[in-house]
Formats: structure tokens, C-alpha cells, sequence
């Protein structure tokens, strides 16, 4: 057995047990998958380690940028409280219509709000709303704005929240000084940021499973 094959196996246990699938959950995906969206969602135990910390937070403010067709959407918004909010930011058209759909199917579409359009457009115009400080944010969407998007996280957060940073290994590229492609010196300066800005504490963790050699980074905003 290869060590990919292994890591699919040990995923699946674990998911399984710990995060299983349901109707509206696997709905999303299916649907996703029927109008052509890249299958780059993250993993169901992934998903569940979001609602996790978003419950962990308490969080009733949360901020996703990257939505795609909100499956990792539902996970998070199915942490809040009744009266939470969720705003997620979607660049495609086609994405957004389909998260849309996902989530009035899983009953979120009363909490959740979907901005169409690049984020780095969308960001300053929430900004401009002065909504209340995001308890929690999740950054997934194109890697190479990753340092860009963690500075309108820090602008939209208050001490305490809870900034969360995915796809950060790029299967082991980020190690790799002589590799200089976008996505990664993206992902370097997010990184790089998180350790030197003085009101970010964080760390990174790189995984195996259904989704490759990757990782993601948790920051703390102390102030």
C-alpha cells in the first residue's frame, strides 16, 4: 500500500466516526461536483475541525473568503447561534449560484450572505458597512492575495478572534526556497506576516489525507 492510499484509508476512519456526511452536507458536494466545480472543498473531517472552532470561539460574526460551492460554508455556519451571521465572499458567478442553492438546502440562507465578486473588492466595501469585529475568519480562496487578505482579516477582527488560513504547504512547496510560483510566495508572505505582526500569535500544521501533503495556519489577534 502507498503512503496515499494509507492516508485515504486513515481519512476515512476517521471521518466516518467523527465527521459524517448527511443529506445536505453530501447534497452540496454532489451538486458541486454536477456543475463542473473544481473539487478543492476542504475534507469532511476538515470541515468539522472549522465548526469546531467556531464553537470553541463562540463565535457569532464569521467572515469565509472563498466560498465555492459552501460546503466548508455549512460546516461553519452550522456553529452559530440563532441570531449569527455569516458573510462569505465567492470571485465566480457560477460558484456563488451554486453555494446559493447549497445552503437553503441545509437551511442557512437566512444567516448566511453570499458577495459575489473579488474579494479584494468586496473587503473594503464590507469594511465601509463598520460591521461588528469577525470572531472567526476563514481564508480560502486564491493563494497568491493570501497576505493581502490576512491584512482585511486583522482590519475586520478585535482581540480574540480567531484567523484560519488554509492550503498553506502546497504539498510541500512552501519549504522550497527555489520554488517562486504565486501561490506560494503568497502563501510565504501570509505566513511570514503571521509570525512578525505584533497582533497575530499562530502557528502552522501540515496534513495528509484525502487532500494531499497540505496544512493550514491558526492566528491568534491579541490586540
Amino acid at each position: 500500500m502507498s503512503d496515499e492510499q494509507l492516508w485515504h484509508e486513515v481519512d476515512d476512519y476517521l471521518t466516518a466516526r467523527l465527521a459524517p456526511g448527511d443529506e445536505a452536507l453530501d447534497a452540496a458536494l454532489r451538486d458541486s461536483a454536477a456543475a463542473g466545480l473544481p473539487s478543492i472543498a476542504v475534507a469532511p473531517n476538515q470541515g468539522k475541525l472549522l465548526q469546531l472552532l467556531a464553537q470553541v470561539q463562540g463565535a457569532r460574526h464569521i467572515l469565509e473568503i472563498g466560498t465555492l460551492g459552501g460546503y466548508s460554508t455549512i460546516w461553519l455556519g452550522r456553529a452559530l447561534p440563532p441570531d449569527g451571521r455569516l458573510i462569505t465572499l465567492e470571485y465566480e458567478h457560477r460558484h456563488a449560484e451554486v453555494a446559493t442553492r447549497n445552503l437553503a438546502r441545509a437551511g442557512l440562507d437566512k444567516q448566511v450572505e453570499v458577495r459575489v465578486g473579488p474579494a479584494l473588492e468586496s473587503l473594503p466595501r464590507l469594511a465601509d458597512e463598520n460591521p461588528p469585529p469577525f470572531d472567526l475568519v476563514f481564508i480560502d480562496a486564491d493563494k497568491a492575495n493570501n497576505a493581502r487578505y490576512l491584512e482585511w482579516a486583522l482590519r475586520l477582527t478585535s482581540t480574540g478572534s480567531l484567523i484560519v488560513l488554509d492550503n498553506v504547504v502546497r504539498g510541500g512547496r512552501i519549504a522550497d526556497q527555489d520554488n517562486h510560483d504565486p501561490d506560494v510566495e503568497g502563501t510565504r508572505a501570509a505566513l511570514e506576516m503571521i509570525a512578525e505582526h505584533p497582533r497575530l500569535s499562530g502557528t502552522a500544521v501540515q496534513t495528509v489525507g484525502v487532500k494531499g501533503h497540505d496544512g493550514f495556519a491558526l492566528a491568534r489577534v491579541l490586540a
